[in-house]
């Protein structure tokens, strides 16, 4: 059984990631799963607990996004498979932009989101390899894939 490398990228006020580790164990897949920092105040201000107080929001921001970076990128680059997963509560622009970079350095994705989103998503969907709408098919998607 190929053991894989999953970014799991996107939305971060649901159990989606949970349910993906878990039913990857409970299959017997082996796989690590690696993600942002899903902490959404810690992931904001890390920026200034590290650099410095801001007063102007944009450099607030930007320090923040440029350490959130070198997490992201090094871990999408790392990975055999990306997971962006797009919630319905939230515009996740941070996912989308992962699907991007994946899809840039050739790293195969899999969308997630729910039949609703469809039209919006039809660009990140077109760069995809599979979409799926529930984290079990993700997971049987892993499945598969890995199965020698």
């Amino acid at each position: 059984m190929i053991e894989w490398n999953v970014y799991l990228s996107g939305e971060i006020h649901t159990d989606w990631r949970e349910r993906i580790v878990h039913g990857c164990e409970q299959a017997g897949i082996k796989a690590m799963f690696l993600s942002p920092v899903t902490d959404h105040a810690a992931s904001d201000d890390i920026g200034e607990a590290i650099l410095g107080k801001e007063d102007n929001t944009f450099w607030h921001d930007h320090k923040s996004a440029k350490i959130n970076a070198i997490r992201t990128r090094s871990m999408i680059e790392s990975a055999d498979i990306v997971v962006v997963r797009f919630g319905d509560k939230y515009r996740q622009w941070n996912a989308a932009f992962d699907a991007g970079y994946a899809a840039a350095i050739g790293k195969p994705i899999v969308t997630l989101h729910d039949p609703a989103l469809t039209h919006a998503l039809k660009e990140v969907d077109g760069a995809a390899m599979a979409v799926a709408e529930t984290p079990e098919q993700v997971v049987e998607i892993l499945k598969y894939t890995s199965a020698t």
